[in-house]
Protein backbone atom coordinates (compact mmCIF):
# COMPACT_ATOMS: atom_id res chain seq x y z
CA UNK A 1 0.00 0.00 0.00
CA UNK A 2 1.14 3.74 -0.78
CA UNK A 3 1.93 5.61 2.31
CA UNK A 4 -0.53 8.93 1.55
CA UNK A 5 2.35 11.15 2.33
CA UNK A 6 5.37 11.86 -0.47
CA UNK A 7 8.02 13.75 -0.42
CA UNK A 8 9.76 13.57 -4.00
CA UNK A 9 13.19 15.28 -4.29
CA UNK A 10 14.16 15.81 -8.10
CA UNK A 11 17.39 16.16 -9.61
CA UNK A 12 20.80 15.05 -11.34
CA UNK A 13 23.04 13.86 -8.61
CA UNK A 14 26.30 14.98 -10.62
CA UNK A 15 25.01 18.22 -11.90
CA UNK A 16 26.47 20.64 -9.42
CA UNK A 17 23.84 22.78 -8.09
CA UNK A 18 21.05 20.10 -9.38
CA UNK A 19 21.82 17.54 -6.49
CA UNK A 20 20.46 19.72 -4.09
CA UNK A 21 16.93 17.18 -4.35
CA UNK A 22 18.79 14.21 -4.20
CA UNK A 23 21.09 15.16 -1.43
CA UNK A 24 18.04 16.26 0.88
CA UNK A 25 16.26 12.92 -0.44
CA UNK A 26 19.62 10.75 1.23
CA UNK A 27 19.96 13.07 4.23
CA UNK A 28 15.84 12.29 4.82
CA UNK A 29 16.01 8.52 4.03
CA UNK A 30 19.00 8.10 6.91
CA UNK A 31 17.14 10.20 9.69
CA UNK A 32 13.17 8.99 8.99
CA UNK A 33 11.76 7.34 12.23
CA UNK A 34 9.53 4.70 11.57
CA UNK A 35 6.59 6.14 9.63
CA UNK A 36 3.58 4.25 8.07
CA UNK A 37 2.79 7.88 6.42
CA UNK A 38 5.96 9.25 4.50
CA UNK A 39 7.80 8.22 2.10
CA UNK A 40 10.88 9.82 0.52
CA UNK A 41 12.04 9.25 -3.07
CA UNK A 42 14.75 10.68 -5.68
CA UNK A 43 13.79 10.52 -9.07
CA UNK A 44 15.73 12.12 -11.75
CA UNK A 45 12.40 12.33 -13.73
CA UNK A 46 9.64 15.39 -15.28
CA UNK A 47 6.55 15.44 -17.03
CA UNK A 48 5.11 11.97 -17.63
CA UNK A 49 7.87 10.51 -15.73
CA UNK A 50 5.96 11.52 -12.74
CA UNK A 51 2.83 10.28 -13.41
CA UNK A 52 3.30 6.86 -11.48
CA UNK A 53 4.91 8.03 -8.56
CA UNK A 54 2.17 10.83 -7.58
CA UNK A 55 -0.78 8.30 -8.39
CA UNK A 56 -2.47 7.49 -5.30
CA UNK A 57 -0.73 10.28 -2.87
CA UNK A 58 -3.07 12.27 -0.96
CA UNK A 59 -0.41 15.42 -0.44
CA UNK A 60 3.04 15.63 -2.18
CA UNK A 61 6.31 18.03 -1.31
CA UNK A 62 8.04 18.51 -4.43
CA UNK A 63 12.15 19.53 -3.96
CA UNK A 64 13.84 20.70 -7.01
CA UNK A 65 16.02 23.48 -8.11
CA UNK A 66 15.27 26.59 -9.55
CA UNK A 67 16.95 29.67 -11.81
CA UNK A 68 15.03 32.87 -11.38
CA UNK A 69 17.70 35.07 -11.60
CA UNK A 70 16.42 37.35 -9.09
CA UNK A 71 17.60 36.55 -6.04
CA UNK A 72 21.43 34.94 -4.70
CA UNK A 73 21.90 31.02 -5.04
CA UNK A 74 20.96 29.40 -2.48
CA UNK A 75 17.79 30.82 -1.23
CA UNK A 76 14.60 28.78 -0.70
CA UNK A 77 11.46 29.75 -2.68
CA UNK A 78 8.48 27.79 -1.43
CA UNK A 79 5.18 27.23 -3.54
CA UNK A 80 2.24 26.48 -2.22
CA UNK A 81 -0.51 24.24 -3.83
CA UNK A 82 -2.03 26.40 -6.44
CA UNK A 83 0.79 28.68 -7.52
CA UNK A 84 3.47 28.86 -10.24
CA UNK A 85 6.07 26.30 -9.91
CA UNK A 86 8.61 27.00 -12.01
CA UNK A 87 11.47 24.70 -10.40
CA UNK A 88 14.24 23.64 -13.07
CA UNK A 89 12.73 19.88 -13.50
CA UNK A 90 9.07 20.92 -13.40
CA UNK A 91 9.01 23.20 -16.24
CA UNK A 92 11.34 22.45 -19.44
CA UNK A 93 11.16 22.89 -23.21
CA UNK A 94 11.78 19.12 -22.97
CA UNK A 95 9.46 18.04 -20.90
CA UNK A 96 5.22 18.86 -19.55
CA UNK A 97 5.07 21.20 -16.93
CA UNK A 98 3.60 20.00 -13.49
CA UNK A 99 -0.20 21.25 -13.62
CA UNK A 100 -0.36 19.71 -17.65
CA UNK A 101 1.46 16.27 -16.04
CA UNK A 102 -1.22 16.46 -13.18
CA UNK A 103 -4.63 16.98 -15.69
CA UNK A 104 -3.05 14.63 -17.75
CA UNK A 105 -2.81 11.75 -15.61
CA UNK A 106 -6.48 12.94 -14.13
CA UNK A 107 -7.77 12.32 -17.90
CA UNK A 108 -5.88 8.70 -18.01
CA UNK A 109 -7.73 7.59 -15.05
CA UNK A 110 -4.55 7.97 -12.03
CA UNK A 111 -5.34 9.48 -8.96
CA UNK A 112 -3.11 12.45 -8.56
CA UNK A 113 -2.65 14.15 -5.38
CA UNK A 114 -5.25 16.78 -4.56
CA UNK A 115 -2.30 19.15 -2.54
CA UNK A 116 1.11 19.27 -3.68
CA UNK A 117 3.86 22.00 -2.67
CA UNK A 118 7.21 23.01 -4.16
CA UNK A 119 10.26 24.18 -2.22
CA UNK A 120 13.01 24.88 -4.46
CA UNK A 121 16.40 26.05 -4.35
CA UNK A 122 17.91 28.98 -6.21
CA UNK A 123 20.77 27.77 -7.93
CA UNK A 124 23.91 28.86 -9.43
CA UNK A 125 25.31 25.94 -11.57
CA UNK A 126 23.56 23.59 -12.93
CA UNK A 127 25.43 22.35 -16.24
CA UNK A 128 28.64 21.64 -14.63
CA UNK A 129 29.46 17.90 -14.53
CA UNK A 130 30.64 17.98 -11.01
CA UNK A 131 29.40 16.02 -7.77
CA UNK A 132 29.86 18.66 -5.09
CA UNK A 133 27.08 21.88 -5.09
CA UNK A 134 28.44 25.03 -4.64
CA UNK A 135 28.74 26.62 -1.15
CA UNK A 136 25.09 28.94 -1.39
CA UNK A 137 23.04 26.01 -2.36
CA UNK A 138 24.67 23.80 -0.10
CA UNK A 139 24.53 26.23 3.19
CA UNK A 140 20.77 26.16 2.26
CA UNK A 141 20.41 22.54 3.24
CA UNK A 142 19.97 22.78 6.64
CA UNK A 143 16.93 25.17 6.48
CA UNK A 144 15.23 23.55 3.65
CA UNK A 145 15.10 20.29 5.84
CA UNK A 146 13.17 22.45 8.80
CA UNK A 147 11.04 23.29 6.09
CA UNK A 148 10.71 19.69 5.37
CA UNK A 149 10.13 18.56 9.17
CA UNK A 150 7.48 22.19 9.49
CA UNK A 151 5.83 20.58 6.21
CA UNK A 152 5.42 17.19 7.52
CA UNK A 153 4.06 18.28 11.19
CA UNK A 154 1.63 20.23 9.52
CA UNK A 155 0.46 17.10 7.10
CA UNK A 156 1.11 14.43 9.51
CA UNK A 157 1.02 15.88 13.53
CA UNK A 158 4.19 13.64 13.88
CA UNK A 159 7.91 14.32 14.76
CA UNK A 160 9.06 12.66 11.90
CA UNK A 161 12.97 12.88 11.81
CA UNK A 162 15.70 12.48 14.23
CA UNK A 163 18.91 14.89 14.44
CA UNK A 164 20.75 14.86 11.80
CA UNK A 165 23.61 17.18 10.33
CA UNK A 166 23.58 17.89 6.55
CA UNK A 167 27.21 17.41 4.42
CA UNK A 168 29.91 19.32 4.14
CA UNK A 169 30.98 18.59 0.72
CA UNK A 170 30.69 21.49 -1.44
CA UNK A 171 32.84 23.19 -4.76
Amino acid sequence: MLKPFLILCLGNEVLSDDAFGPTIAGILNTTQRDCEQVEVIFAPVAGFGLLDLLNGRDKVLLIDSIVTGGVPPGTLHFFPMGTLTPSRNLTTSHQMSLPTALELGRQLGYQMPEHIDVLAVEVADVTTLNESMTGQVSAAIEPALESVDQWLDLQTGKDVYVNREAPTTVK
